[in-house]
């Protein structure tokens, strides 16, 4: 999926405005989390770690990840259900390289699969902002020590003509 810089940048403020619109609420997690607990059914598990995935709290999505990665293993029919809740919990939880890994595997195998697709783009261009972002606190950082020495050079330099 080739798309320009900006329209990248518009897919993934499109899926943060999704994802933050999506939070579930504590009640409804609380009545998943009873249902999960009363029943074995990989489906009511399924569906609390789901909802588990789009948390704004970091153990919950932990926790999805957690949930979601087990059912996976037991062979859970809805694989690709399964890999999309893990894909969302790491990218809330800003693990994006995990993040756009998932969304790989998903789309390497349904390639047409739109939200895994957002999925992958956003993760890249998160990763891409968090580099811009590191390199600008390193460049600030470096010129902020370069003044420092030169501020230690230049008084050390005077207190020594007196």
């Amino acid at each position: 999926m080739r798309t320009s810089k900006q329209q990248q940048r518009e897919i993934k403020s499109s899926l943060d405005e999704k994802l933050s619109l999506s939070t579930p609420q504590p009640s409804l997690l609380e009545s998943l989390a009873s249902e999960c607990t009363n029943s074995s059914s990989p489906d009511a598990t399924f569906q609390y770690a789901f909802a588990l995935s789009k948390s704004s709290s970091p153990s919950e999505l932990s926790y999805s990840i957690t949930l979601l990665d087990s059912l996976l293993k037991s062979g859970y029919p809805h694989q690709i259900d399964c890999m999309i809740g893990s894909c969302q919990a790491h990218y809330l939880l800003k693990q994006y390289a995990e993040a756009r890994s998932v969304a790989e595997a998903i789309l390497r195998n349904n390639p047409q699969n739109a939200l895994a697709g957002e999925l992958h783009v956003a993760s890249m261009v998160a990763m891409e902002e968090d580099e811009e972002r590191k390199v600008r606190n390193v460049a600030i950082g470096g010129t902020a020590a370069v003044a420092a020495l030169g501020l230690a050079l230049l008084l050390g330099g005077a207190g020594k003509k007196r």
